[in-house]
């Protein structure tokens, strides 16, 4: 078996791969130009050039769906910023978090640490008092004497677990430490601001930057500028960045994820020992990133937003429109029989918002007048997808099928 493998491998390194460079198709990698941000570029960028100067600006929410460009918008202007501040000897540092890091930014207490930490000193994991921990923070900025810009990407992930308060606690260290911070926040919830305690959103005095969804000839472009630098010349095949587009349009205009589909796809041909990719590659891996990417998602998920789900996929079998308020009553009989405690028909629906991101089901807020309004959902994925994700959620949450 061992001989067998070595060949393998030996055979594997000999053979001419269709990629030149595959590094320009990974999530983490940041081009030179965000295509078709110019706008969103000059907003975001006048909201924040005031910390160049030590003026805090306005905190920023920037909003949009997935695979829109928003990390990679904030990351260009952040980086443009860092180098001006160094050229000119600024007293500016800019902290990037993605909060859907584990044990970085799933509590307030790591979240503080980490900002320690980026700040170059050593504090616990855990065991000292959240308090002490910002009396640190507070501290290290009075000394650094620097203007901080502190990004959170999946801003939502963060209030999610924690609670929204924790905006309000990062909002008032200009107060307590005489520094200043000024928050920008990332978000695939259109309507996180709305959600937020009014309180705390009167006390962010926040602007908002929205990002719209590519179309199929934007997507297109940005397809054909990475391929260019990804592939070796006539892999592809007559349609399949066009495909590729198209898919991703339907699907809420995400650049991200007709990237991962493209890659994947000469993933694909490459074990099949193909020199060209084809459009039997491109099916094969939408087939494989839907099932992959939902599956791991809501796994990762607490049971809460697996037995929303489920619910959703109960009605779903009987209707092909539904309600929230529907959906929240199959939800609370599937609690009871799970033994878990409802959440609030207000949280329920914000996890819709999430499912609705992910791209599992259609979520639309519609108005009834003087009852409020309320959402319209249907789901949106493939029919024999959906039996294989509704089979695993009876699996997570030890049900027999219904």
């Amino acid at each position: 078996m061992k001989k067998k493998i070595n060949a393998f491998f030996e055979n594997f390194i000999k053979k001419e791969s269709i990629f030149l460079d595959k590094e320009f198709l990974q999530p983490g990698y940041l081009p030179e130009e965000v295509s078709f941000r110019e706008e969103q570029i000059e907003e975001v960028a006048n909201i924040l050039a005031p910390a160049l100067r030590k003026e805090k600006p306005s905190n920023l929410f920037i909003l949009g769906k997935t695979g829109t460009g928003k990390t990679l918008t904030i990351k260009h202007i952040t980086q443009s910023m860092e180098e001006i501040a160094k050229d000119n000897n600024l007293p500016l540092k800019i902290v990037y978090i993605n909060c859907k890091l584990k044990k970085v930014a799933d509590t307030e207490y790591r979240l503080i640490a980490q900002l320690i930490r980026e700040f170059g000193m050593e504090i616990p994991a855990t065991g000292l008092p959240t308090d002490e921990v910002y009396t640190i923070f507070y501290r290290l900025l009075k000394k650094e004497n620097r203007f901080l810009v502190l990004v959170l990407d999946e801003i939502d992930q963060l209030t999610g677990k924690t609670g929204d308060g924790i905006l309000y606690n990062l909002t008032r260290i200009n107060a307590e430490s005489k520094a200043q911070l000024s928050l920008v926040g990332i978000s695939n919830n259109l309507v996180f601001a709305e959600n937020l305690d009014p309180r705390i959103k009167s006390s962010l005095s926040e602007e908002e930057v929205h990002f719209p969804s590519y179309n199929a000839i934007q997507i297109q472009t940005i397809l054909r500028n990475r391929a260019e630098k990804a592939f070796r010349k006539e892999t592809l095949k007559s349609g399949v960045i066009e495909k590729c587009a198209a898919l991703a349009a339907q699907e809420h205009g995400d650049a991200r994820r007709a990237i991962d589909l493209l890659r994947i796809a000469g993933e694909i041909a490459e074990r099949r020992n193909s020199l060209s990719i084809e459009l039997a590659h491109l099916d094969e891996a939408r087939e494989k990133v839907e099932y992959d990417s939902v599956v791991n998602s809501l796994i990762n998920y607490p049971k809460q937003f697996q037995v929303t789900l489920y619910a959703i996929f109960l009605i779903a079998a009987k209707k092909r429109i539904f309600f929230t308020g529907e959906m929240y009553e199959v939800y609370k009989k599937l609690c009871a029989q799970l033994n878990l405690s409802p959440l609030t028909q207000r949280r329920i629906s914000d996890i819709v918002s999430e499912l609705d991101m992910l791209g599992i089901i259609n979520a639309k807020i519609i108005s009834k007048g003087r009852y409020g309004r309320t959402r319209e959902i249907s789901m949106s994925l493939a029919e024999d997808l959906s039996h294989k994700i509704k089979a695993t959620m009876e699996k997570e949450l030890h049900l027999t099928g219904k």
